[in-house]
């Protein structure tokens, strides 16, 4: 949504790039050769840690788009307690209904959760990141000002204008 928010500029951006993944357009598979992929999030799962590396592996330059994929932020609030630790409390102590994951699919099959990582961690714990762009989310401001920057072949320092929580 905080890239959306750059509002009128992106039709200017939208003459000069294509968005080929995204909550938006969600293609199923990660193509082959991106230029640029923004990664947001930390990297909680093992579902997470599998498309870091693919995206690292089919990216020229990768970068960790907001607090969560710097420094693991929020999600990595949970990385005091061990993961079965964690499922009890959500599935069984807060639950109202079939408390466990294995209880609802006796019922009825759904898909699977992919198994937690023992600690959520940011990703560039997990794969080499070429640019850092803070915020929580980061500003309208510095994502225009990082894309514009590297469609005139520059490597943007953003941080004039953002930071961490910003």
């Amino acid at each position: 949504m905080s890239f959306l928010d750059i509002d009128e500029r992106i039709l200017a951006l939208a003459e000069k790039i294509d968005i080929v993944i995204s909550p938006i357009v969600d293609p199923k598979v990660f193509p082959e050769r991106v230029d640029v992929t923004l990664v947001e999030g930390a990297v909680s799962n093992t579902e997470d840690v599998h498309r870091a590396k693919l995206v690292r592996e089919r990216s020229n330059l990768v970068i960790a788009f907001g607090d969560c994929a710097i420094t693991g932020n929020v999600p990595a609030m949970r990385n005091t307690y061990d993961v079965r630790e964690l499922f009890e409390r959500a599935y069984v102590e807060n639950a109202t209904f079939p408390p466990t994951p294995a209880e609802r699919r006796a019922k009825r099959p759904v898909r699977l959760l992919p198994p937690l990582e023992p600690r959520a961690r940011p990703l560039h714990e997990i794969v080499k990141v070429d640019l850092f762009l803070p915020g929580c989310p980061p500003p309208a401001d510095a994502i225009h000002f990082v894309i514009a920057e590297l469609l005139e072949g520059r490597v943007a320092n953003p941080s004039q204008l953002t930071r961490f929580g910003k």
